[in-house]
């Protein structure tokens, strides 16, 4: 069986967590930058400190936000790379047509660590059904050969 509909949406899938992948390092990075630069710190506290509704008090928990977020990206990045890693086994799996279970499987794993309503774990979700819904097409054994016989007289 081809298969090309897992194929396609897993491949499409991929492409879509290398860019999440490429976006999530260079958000680390940018909060990272934020996060140890005391110029960027000390501009954010003054714009943040201009506003008369916010108290010091505020503008710490705001930058603790950061420094909070800036740590839960690497949970996000490692999600993402365990995801890109078992889709990539999934793909493996249907290509040599070795086991479509074990595809539908890494499949539906993927998409759960690549985040439970995005794009590309809808797609994956979508073809780790296919992979179980689908079954092999039967090839219909013929008993009797159309050279055995001549035509005239056929067996009931």
């Amino acid at each position: 069986m081809k298969r090309t509909a897992e194929k396609t949406l897993s491949i499409i899938s991929i492409v879509l967590m290398v860019i999440g992948l490429l976006m999530s390092f260079g958000f680390k990075s940018f909060l990272t930058y934020m996060n140890t630069d005391p110029l960027v710190q000390e501009e954010i506290e003054l714009a943040l400190l201009s506003d008369p509704t916010f108290t010091p008090a505020d503008v710490d928990m705001i930058l603790s936000i950061f420094t909070f977020m800036s740590g839960i990206m690497w949970v996000v990045i490692i999600g993402l790379l365990l995801a890109l890693v078992l889709t990539i086994v999934g793909i493996v799996s249907i290509w040599n047509s070795a086991n479509p279970k074990l595809a539908g499987i890494m499949f539906i794993i993927a998409g759960l660590l690549a985040g439970f309503l995005s794009l590309p774990s809808i797609l994956l979700y979508i073809a780790g059904i296919l992979c179980f819904t689908r079954k092999p097409q039967k090839h219909d054994d013929v008993q009797f050969g159309e050279e055995q016989y001549d035509g005239t007289m056929r067996p009931l």
